[in-house]
């Protein structure tokens, strides 16, 4: 989204989308996936959270698990539910051969959702 785009909108939140995607910017140029080393992205809404491992160097998602899939069950509040997530994703990862990523925030905090989510990932035997 443009940064006009966003203006148009409701300010306070234009300008948190903004600073957000900002942050995000800063981080994606020191963090990339390749191959050997995918990336782990989060995304986080009001509802819902999601982790992806990507590969950069095809451009394609090896694997994800969400608060939205089926096969992820997430009982709790939203934080043991970023942990279930965590959880999945990483056993997902070791079925697809995937040891070892590069944890990507997305400009989110390293709190809270986000955290939950990469202490469960790490508790299930994914490695970064």
């Amino acid at each position: 989204m443009t940064a006009n785009k966003l203006l148009r909108t409701n300010r306070r939140t234009a300008s948190k989308k903004v600073s957000q995607r900002r942050r995000h910017l800063r981080v994606r140029k020191r963090v990339t996936g390749s191959a050997e080393r995918p990336r782990l992205v989060v995304t986080r809404s009001l509802r819902h959270v999601t982790g992806q491992i990507v590969d950069d160097a095809q451009g394609k998602t090896l694997v994800s698990a969400s608060t939205m899939s089926e096969s992820v069950q997430p009982q709790g509040n939203k934080t043991d539910q970023a942990r279930a997530v965590g959880e999945a994703l990483a056993k997902r990862a070791r079925e697809a051969g995937i040891t070892q990523v590069v944890f990507d925030r997305s400009g989110y905090r390293y709190q809270g959702r986000v955290a939950a989510l990469a202490e469960g990932a790490r508790s299930a035997g994914l490695d970064f």
